[in-house]
Protein backbone atom coordinates (compact mmCIF):
# COMPACT_ATOMS: atom_id res chain seq x y z
CA UNK A 1 0.00 0.00 0.00
CA UNK A 2 1.35 3.18 -1.27
CA UNK A 3 1.33 6.29 1.42
CA UNK A 4 -1.07 8.46 0.08
CA UNK A 5 -3.63 5.62 0.35
CA UNK A 6 -2.15 4.67 3.48
CA UNK A 7 -2.64 7.96 4.97
CA UNK A 8 -5.99 8.26 3.59
CA UNK A 9 -6.82 4.94 5.45
CA UNK A 10 -5.45 6.16 8.28
CA UNK A 11 -7.66 9.43 8.50
CA UNK A 12 -10.69 7.68 7.79
CA UNK A 13 -9.90 5.39 10.81
CA UNK A 14 -8.97 8.19 13.02
CA UNK A 15 -12.53 10.00 11.90
CA UNK A 16 -14.62 7.23 12.33
CA UNK A 17 -13.14 6.12 15.76
CA UNK A 18 -13.79 10.25 16.81
CA UNK A 19 -17.37 10.50 15.50
CA UNK A 20 -18.91 7.58 17.27
CA UNK A 21 -17.15 8.45 20.78
CA UNK A 22 -18.28 10.38 23.89
CA UNK A 23 -16.03 12.68 25.55
CA UNK A 24 -16.26 15.90 27.06
CA UNK A 25 -13.84 18.78 28.19
CA UNK A 26 -14.40 20.71 31.14
CA UNK A 27 -13.09 24.48 31.82
CA UNK A 28 -12.86 26.77 34.61
CA UNK A 29 -10.93 27.96 38.70
CA UNK A 30 -12.00 27.15 41.75
CA UNK A 31 -12.58 31.36 42.31
CA UNK A 32 -13.34 32.14 38.74
CA UNK A 33 -17.17 33.37 37.77
CA UNK A 34 -18.33 29.21 36.42
CA UNK A 35 -17.30 26.04 35.68
CA UNK A 36 -18.27 24.90 32.19
CA UNK A 37 -18.55 21.55 30.28
CA UNK A 38 -18.90 20.51 26.49
CA UNK A 39 -19.97 16.60 26.00
CA UNK A 40 -19.97 15.74 22.67
CA UNK A 41 -21.29 12.19 21.20
CA UNK A 42 -24.67 12.02 23.02
CA UNK A 43 -27.32 10.27 21.09
CA UNK A 44 -30.47 12.46 19.92
CA UNK A 45 -33.73 11.58 21.80
CA UNK A 46 -32.22 11.18 25.74
CA UNK A 47 -33.89 12.28 27.92
CA UNK A 48 -32.46 15.15 30.43
CA UNK A 49 -33.92 15.42 33.82
CA UNK A 50 -32.07 18.72 35.24
CA UNK A 51 -33.42 18.18 38.85
CA UNK A 52 -31.01 14.83 39.20
CA UNK A 53 -28.07 16.12 37.65
CA UNK A 54 -28.99 19.17 40.71
CA UNK A 55 -29.24 16.45 42.79
CA UNK A 56 -26.41 14.83 41.86
CA UNK A 57 -24.54 18.01 42.75
CA UNK A 58 -26.52 18.89 45.76
CA UNK A 59 -24.97 15.17 46.73
CA UNK A 60 -21.32 16.10 46.15
CA UNK A 61 -21.47 19.01 48.51
CA UNK A 62 -22.99 16.76 51.19
CA UNK A 63 -21.25 14.53 53.87
CA UNK A 64 -20.31 15.37 57.22
CA UNK A 65 -16.25 17.30 57.51
CA UNK A 66 -17.04 19.20 54.55
CA UNK A 67 -15.65 23.41 54.42
CA UNK A 68 -16.94 26.61 54.55
CA UNK A 69 -17.17 26.46 50.57
CA UNK A 70 -19.99 24.20 50.99
CA UNK A 71 -22.01 26.90 52.54
CA UNK A 72 -21.66 29.05 50.22
CA UNK A 73 -22.06 27.46 46.76
CA UNK A 74 -25.55 26.05 45.92
CA UNK A 75 -24.49 24.35 42.54
CA UNK A 76 -27.32 24.26 39.58
CA UNK A 77 -26.49 23.84 36.59
CA UNK A 78 -27.84 25.75 33.44
CA UNK A 79 -28.27 23.77 30.29
CA UNK A 80 -26.94 26.36 27.32
CA UNK A 81 -27.01 24.01 24.40
CA UNK A 82 -27.92 20.24 23.26
CA UNK A 83 -31.36 19.91 24.55
CA UNK A 84 -34.63 21.25 23.25
CA UNK A 85 -38.01 20.51 25.06
CA UNK A 86 -36.46 18.35 27.78
CA UNK A 87 -34.51 15.81 25.01
CA UNK A 88 -31.02 15.68 23.37
CA UNK A 89 -30.57 17.14 20.43
CA UNK A 90 -27.18 15.12 19.26
CA UNK A 91 -25.88 18.56 19.16
CA UNK A 92 -23.38 19.42 21.76
CA UNK A 93 -24.49 19.51 25.90
CA UNK A 94 -22.63 22.76 27.05
CA UNK A 95 -22.98 23.36 30.92
CA UNK A 96 -22.66 25.65 33.09
CA UNK A 97 -22.16 25.87 36.86
CA UNK A 98 -21.89 29.14 38.21
CA UNK A 99 -19.24 29.85 41.50
CA UNK A 100 -20.95 31.87 43.66
CA UNK A 101 -17.89 32.76 45.63
CA UNK A 102 -16.31 34.86 42.58
CA UNK A 103 -18.17 38.03 43.78
CA UNK A 104 -15.58 37.71 46.52
CA UNK A 105 -12.70 37.45 44.16
CA UNK A 106 -13.07 39.79 41.32
CA UNK A 107 -10.40 41.66 41.66
CA UNK A 108 -8.28 38.83 42.05
CA UNK A 109 -9.14 36.58 39.60
CA UNK A 110 -9.68 39.04 37.19
CA UNK A 111 -8.85 38.25 32.93
CA UNK A 112 -7.61 41.69 32.32
CA UNK A 113 -4.11 42.31 31.65
CA UNK A 114 -4.29 45.97 33.75
CA UNK A 115 -5.30 44.47 36.65
CA UNK A 116 -2.72 42.54 38.69
CA UNK A 117 -2.61 42.02 42.32
CA UNK A 118 -0.70 40.96 45.01
CA UNK A 119 -3.75 40.24 47.08
CA UNK A 120 -4.32 36.53 47.83
CA UNK A 121 -0.92 35.56 46.25
CA UNK A 122 0.79 32.09 46.91
CA UNK A 123 4.28 32.18 46.94
CA UNK A 124 4.44 28.87 49.98
CA UNK A 125 3.74 25.69 48.09
CA UNK A 126 1.64 22.69 49.97
CA UNK A 127 2.67 19.58 50.28
CA UNK A 128 0.53 16.84 48.74
CA UNK A 129 -1.35 19.44 46.54
CA UNK A 130 0.29 20.52 42.82
CA UNK A 131 0.92 23.56 43.70
CA UNK A 132 5.02 23.11 43.55
CA UNK A 133 5.04 20.61 40.40
CA UNK A 134 2.71 22.77 38.79
CA UNK A 135 5.23 25.93 39.23
CA UNK A 136 7.84 24.26 38.47
CA UNK A 137 5.92 22.73 35.20
CA UNK A 138 4.10 26.08 33.81
CA UNK A 139 6.66 28.40 35.70
CA UNK A 140 4.10 30.53 37.93
CA UNK A 141 5.72 32.96 40.56
CA UNK A 142 2.19 32.98 41.93
CA UNK A 143 1.25 29.41 42.81
CA UNK A 144 -2.60 30.24 42.38
CA UNK A 145 -2.43 29.97 39.08
CA UNK A 146 -2.03 26.32 39.90
CA UNK A 147 -4.28 25.75 42.74
CA UNK A 148 -7.01 27.09 40.77
CA UNK A 149 -7.19 24.83 38.53
CA UNK A 150 -6.32 21.97 40.68
CA UNK A 151 -8.40 22.05 43.17
CA UNK A 152 -11.36 19.79 43.50
CA UNK A 153 -13.67 21.91 42.92
CA UNK A 154 -13.64 21.00 38.83
CA UNK A 155 -15.05 17.94 40.21
CA UNK A 156 -18.53 19.41 40.24
CA UNK A 157 -18.48 19.93 36.45
CA UNK A 158 -17.48 16.11 36.14
CA UNK A 159 -20.04 15.26 38.78
CA UNK A 160 -22.79 16.81 36.33
CA UNK A 161 -21.22 14.93 33.36
CA UNK A 162 -20.79 11.87 34.85
CA UNK A 163 -24.84 12.52 35.92
CA UNK A 164 -25.40 12.90 31.98
CA UNK A 165 -23.88 9.67 31.62
CA UNK A 166 -25.80 7.97 34.40
CA UNK A 167 -28.80 9.39 32.60
CA UNK A 168 -28.16 7.30 29.69
CA UNK A 169 -27.02 4.25 31.63
CA UNK A 170 -30.63 4.32 32.93
CA UNK A 171 -32.61 4.22 30.23
CA UNK A 172 -31.17 0.54 29.41
CA UNK A 173 -31.96 -0.44 32.98
CA UNK A 174 -28.01 0.35 34.11
CA UNK A 175 -27.83 1.88 37.77
CA UNK A 176 -24.66 2.79 39.90
CA UNK A 177 -23.97 4.36 43.25
CA UNK A 178 -21.21 4.97 45.21
CA UNK A 179 -20.97 4.54 49.57
CA UNK A 180 -18.37 5.55 51.70
CA UNK A 181 -16.74 1.57 53.60
CA UNK A 182 -13.68 3.44 55.70
CA UNK A 183 -12.50 6.66 57.27
CA UNK A 184 -9.79 7.37 58.95
CA UNK A 185 -8.41 3.86 59.44
CA UNK A 186 -12.66 2.80 60.77
CA UNK A 187 -13.56 -0.16 58.32
CA UNK A 188 -17.48 -0.39 57.85
CA UNK A 189 -19.13 -4.02 57.49
CA UNK A 190 -18.52 -5.21 53.84
CA UNK A 191 -21.74 -4.69 51.88
CA UNK A 192 -24.41 -7.64 51.79
CA UNK A 193 -24.42 -9.37 48.89
CA UNK A 194 -28.22 -9.23 48.51
CA UNK A 195 -28.26 -5.16 48.87
CA UNK A 196 -28.33 -3.90 45.18
CA UNK A 197 -28.15 -0.36 44.06
CA UNK A 198 -31.68 0.81 44.59
CA UNK A 199 -31.51 -0.09 48.68
CA UNK A 200 -27.88 1.36 49.04
CA UNK A 201 -29.11 4.58 47.25
CA UNK A 202 -32.05 4.68 49.88
CA UNK A 203 -29.94 3.81 53.01
CA UNK A 204 -27.05 6.37 52.62
CA UNK A 205 -29.72 9.27 51.54
CA UNK A 206 -29.98 9.48 55.40
CA UNK A 207 -26.52 8.49 56.23
CA UNK A 208 -24.38 11.86 56.91
CA UNK A 209 -21.30 10.08 55.44
CA UNK A 210 -23.15 7.79 52.85
CA UNK A 211 -22.13 4.52 54.77
CA UNK A 212 -24.26 1.79 55.38
CA UNK A 213 -22.89 0.50 58.46
CA UNK A 214 -24.18 2.09 61.22
CA UNK A 215 -22.11 1.63 63.87
CA UNK A 216 -18.74 2.28 62.04
CA UNK A 217 -20.22 5.17 60.94
CA UNK A 218 -20.47 6.97 64.37
CA UNK A 219 -17.01 6.06 65.23
CA UNK A 220 -16.18 7.71 61.74
CA UNK A 221 -17.82 10.84 62.70
CA UNK A 222 -16.16 10.89 65.97
CA UNK A 223 -12.99 10.89 64.29
CA UNK A 224 -13.78 13.74 61.86
CA UNK A 225 -14.52 15.72 65.06
CA UNK A 226 -11.21 15.16 66.67
CA UNK A 227 -8.93 15.84 63.67
CA UNK A 228 -11.11 19.17 63.22
CA UNK A 229 -10.04 20.12 67.01
CA UNK A 230 -6.19 19.16 66.16
CA UNK A 231 -6.67 20.50 62.69
CA UNK A 232 -5.72 17.96 60.89
CA UNK A 233 -7.59 16.17 58.06
CA UNK A 234 -8.52 12.39 57.31
CA UNK A 235 -8.86 10.59 54.69
CA UNK A 236 -10.80 7.15 53.77
CA UNK A 237 -12.06 4.40 51.11
CA UNK A 238 -14.92 4.56 49.40
CA UNK A 239 -17.31 1.82 46.46
CA UNK A 240 -19.05 1.68 43.66
CA UNK A 241 -21.42 -0.58 42.82
CA UNK A 242 -22.47 -0.98 39.05
CA UNK A 243 -25.66 -3.35 38.04
CA UNK A 244 -27.41 -4.67 34.89
CA UNK A 245 -24.68 -4.15 32.50
CA UNK A 246 -24.62 -6.55 29.57
CA UNK A 247 -21.62 -8.82 29.17
CA UNK A 248 -19.05 -7.57 26.26
CA UNK A 249 -18.25 -4.13 27.16
CA UNK A 250 -14.09 -2.93 26.61
CA UNK A 251 -12.47 -5.57 25.54
CA UNK A 252 -9.21 -7.11 25.66
CA UNK A 253 -7.17 -6.98 22.00
CA UNK A 254 -5.72 -3.69 23.06
CA UNK A 255 -4.60 -2.17 26.40
CA UNK A 256 -6.22 0.98 25.71
CA UNK A 257 -9.26 -0.76 25.35
CA UNK A 258 -9.81 -3.18 28.22
CA UNK A 259 -12.27 -1.47 30.84
CA UNK A 260 -10.94 -2.21 34.43
CA UNK A 261 -7.72 -0.01 33.13
CA UNK A 262 -9.99 2.94 31.41
CA UNK A 263 -11.82 2.50 34.96
CA UNK A 264 -9.52 2.33 37.17
CA UNK A 265 -7.40 5.31 35.14
CA UNK A 266 -10.85 7.30 35.60
CA UNK A 267 -10.78 6.65 39.55
CA UNK A 268 -7.09 7.65 39.88
CA UNK A 269 -8.00 10.80 37.99
CA UNK A 270 -9.87 12.43 41.31
CA UNK A 271 -8.01 14.66 43.17
CA UNK A 272 -6.92 12.87 46.22
CA UNK A 273 -6.79 9.33 45.00
CA UNK A 274 -3.71 7.21 45.67
CA UNK A 275 -5.53 3.35 44.89
CA UNK A 276 -8.20 1.97 43.31
CA UNK A 277 -9.01 -1.72 43.32
CA UNK A 278 -11.41 -3.82 41.45
CA UNK A 279 -13.65 -7.05 43.13
CA UNK A 280 -11.50 -8.54 45.26
CA UNK A 281 -8.46 -6.27 44.41
CA UNK A 282 -5.69 -6.10 46.68
CA UNK A 283 -6.37 -9.12 48.80
CA UNK A 284 -6.29 -10.99 45.62
CA UNK A 285 -2.69 -11.27 46.11
CA UNK A 286 -2.80 -12.91 48.97
CA UNK A 287 -4.94 -16.08 48.39
CA UNK A 288 -4.41 -19.23 45.78
CA UNK A 289 -5.89 -19.18 42.62
CA UNK A 290 -9.05 -21.64 43.87
CA UNK A 291 -9.99 -19.21 46.22
CA UNK A 292 -9.51 -15.94 43.90
CA UNK A 293 -11.33 -16.70 40.51
CA UNK A 294 -15.29 -16.85 39.99
CA UNK A 295 -16.21 -20.48 38.80
CA UNK A 296 -18.34 -20.73 36.01
CA UNK A 297 -21.60 -23.46 36.74
CA UNK A 298 -24.97 -24.44 35.55
CA UNK A 299 -27.95 -23.09 37.95
CA UNK A 300 -30.67 -25.38 38.93
CA UNK A 301 -32.68 -23.39 35.61
CA UNK A 302 -29.46 -25.06 33.63
CA UNK A 303 -28.29 -21.44 32.72
CA UNK A 304 -24.62 -20.58 33.09
CA UNK A 305 -23.93 -18.48 36.39
CA UNK A 306 -21.23 -17.47 39.01
CA UNK A 307 -21.33 -18.37 42.69
CA UNK A 308 -19.09 -15.17 43.39
CA UNK A 309 -17.69 -12.09 41.92
CA UNK A 310 -14.14 -12.28 43.16
CA UNK A 311 -13.90 -10.23 39.91
CA UNK A 312 -15.85 -7.13 40.70
CA UNK A 313 -17.48 -7.98 37.00
CA UNK A 314 -14.42 -7.63 34.40
CA UNK A 315 -12.64 -10.88 33.05
CA UNK A 316 -9.83 -9.72 30.70
CA UNK A 317 -11.06 -6.29 30.72
CA UNK A 318 -14.77 -6.94 29.44
CA UNK A 319 -17.85 -6.98 31.42
CA UNK A 320 -18.68 -10.94 32.05
CA UNK A 321 -22.81 -9.83 33.16
CA UNK A 322 -21.64 -9.98 37.22
CA UNK A 323 -21.81 -6.00 38.92
CA UNK A 324 -18.83 -4.30 39.07
CA UNK A 325 -17.12 -3.47 42.00
CA UNK A 326 -14.52 -0.64 42.18
CA UNK A 327 -12.76 1.05 45.22
CA UNK A 328 -11.12 4.05 45.31
CA UNK A 329 -8.68 5.65 48.60
CA UNK A 330 -8.50 8.85 49.21
CA UNK A 331 -5.71 10.54 50.96
CA UNK A 332 -5.97 13.01 53.97
CA UNK A 333 -6.51 16.48 52.41
CA UNK A 334 -3.22 18.02 52.22
CA UNK A 335 -4.60 21.61 53.00
CA UNK A 336 -3.64 21.51 56.87
CA UNK A 337 -4.61 24.65 59.66
CA UNK A 338 -1.39 23.28 61.78
CA UNK A 339 0.62 23.54 58.41
CA UNK A 340 3.45 21.20 57.34
CA UNK A 341 6.87 22.66 56.41
CA UNK A 342 7.65 24.48 53.37
CA UNK A 343 9.53 27.16 51.63
CA UNK A 344 8.79 30.40 50.28
CA UNK A 345 9.80 30.38 46.83
CA UNK A 346 10.00 34.44 46.80
CA UNK A 347 12.19 34.51 49.57
CA UNK A 348 13.89 31.02 49.37
CA UNK A 349 13.81 30.65 53.43
CA UNK A 350 11.55 27.59 55.44
CA UNK A 351 8.24 28.85 56.08
CA UNK A 352 4.96 27.16 56.98
CA UNK A 353 2.94 26.03 53.96
CA UNK A 354 -0.01 28.41 52.54
CA UNK A 355 -3.13 27.63 53.98
CA UNK A 356 -6.66 27.96 52.08
CA UNK A 357 -10.22 26.75 53.08
CA UNK A 358 -10.85 23.46 52.59
CA UNK A 359 -12.55 20.15 54.20
CA UNK A 360 -11.70 18.03 57.06
CA UNK A 361 -13.38 14.79 55.28
CA UNK A 362 -14.12 14.48 51.85
CA UNK A 363 -14.34 10.97 51.18
CA UNK A 364 -18.17 10.97 50.71
CA UNK A 365 -17.83 13.84 47.70
CA UNK A 366 -15.26 11.87 46.61
CA UNK A 367 -17.49 9.01 46.55
CA UNK A 368 -19.66 10.70 44.32
CA UNK A 369 -17.15 11.80 42.07
CA UNK A 370 -16.15 8.75 41.67
CA UNK A 371 -19.68 7.40 40.78
CA UNK A 372 -19.56 9.84 37.90
CA UNK A 373 -16.66 9.14 36.45
CA UNK A 374 -17.61 5.42 36.46
CA UNK A 375 -20.78 6.21 34.94
CA UNK A 376 -19.32 8.26 32.07
CA UNK A 377 -16.19 5.91 31.47
CA UNK A 378 -18.94 2.35 31.38
CA UNK A 379 -21.24 4.79 29.27
CA UNK A 380 -18.79 5.41 26.86
CA UNK A 381 -17.62 1.98 26.74
CA UNK A 382 -21.77 1.23 26.31
CA UNK A 383 -21.72 3.54 23.26
CA UNK A 384 -18.49 2.57 22.01
CA UNK A 385 -20.49 -1.28 21.56
CA UNK A 386 -23.66 -0.17 20.57
CA UNK A 387 -23.18 3.23 18.99
CA UNK A 388 -25.72 4.82 17.17
CA UNK A 389 -27.33 9.07 16.40
CA UNK A 390 -30.66 8.40 18.34
CA UNK A 391 -31.75 6.17 21.05
CA UNK A 392 -34.14 4.30 18.90
CA UNK A 393 -31.26 3.18 17.10
CA UNK A 394 -29.02 1.96 20.01
CA UNK A 395 -32.22 0.41 21.77
CA UNK A 396 -32.62 -1.78 18.35
CA UNK A 397 -28.86 -2.97 18.60
CA UNK A 398 -28.88 -3.82 22.16
CA UNK A 399 -31.84 -5.60 21.30
CA UNK A 400 -29.54 -7.19 18.62
CA UNK A 401 -27.32 -7.77 20.36
CA UNK A 402 -28.61 -9.56 23.71
CA UNK A 403 -30.42 -11.62 21.31
CA UNK A 404 -27.37 -12.97 19.87
CA UNK A 405 -25.87 -13.97 23.80
CA UNK A 406 -29.11 -15.50 24.54
CA UNK A 407 -28.68 -17.91 21.31
CA UNK A 408 -25.15 -18.64 21.77
CA UNK A 409 -25.23 -19.15 25.40
CA UNK A 410 -28.45 -21.18 24.60
CA UNK A 411 -26.13 -23.45 21.69
CA UNK A 412 -23.38 -23.99 24.44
Amino acid sequence: MDRELLAVCDGSSATASLSSAMRYLTAGESHGPALVGIIEGLPAGLTIKENFINGQLARRQGGYGRGGRMSIEKDHVKILSGVRFGRTTGSPLALEIENRDHLNWQKVMSPGPGDETVEKKVTRPRPGHADLAGGIKYLHGDLRNVLERASARETAMRVAAGAVASLLLSHFHIECTAFVIAVGGINAHPRRPEWGVNFIKEKIAVSPLYCLDAAAEKLMLEKIDQARETGDTLGGVFEILVEGLPPGLGSYVHWDRRLDGRLAGAVMSIPGIKGVEIGLGFDTAARPGSLAHDAIILDEHKKISRPTNHAGGIEGGVTNGREIIIRGAMKPIPTLKKALLSVDLSTGEQSDAAVERSDICAVPAAAVVGEAVVAWEIARAFMEKFSGDSIQEIELAVQNYMALVKSYLGEI
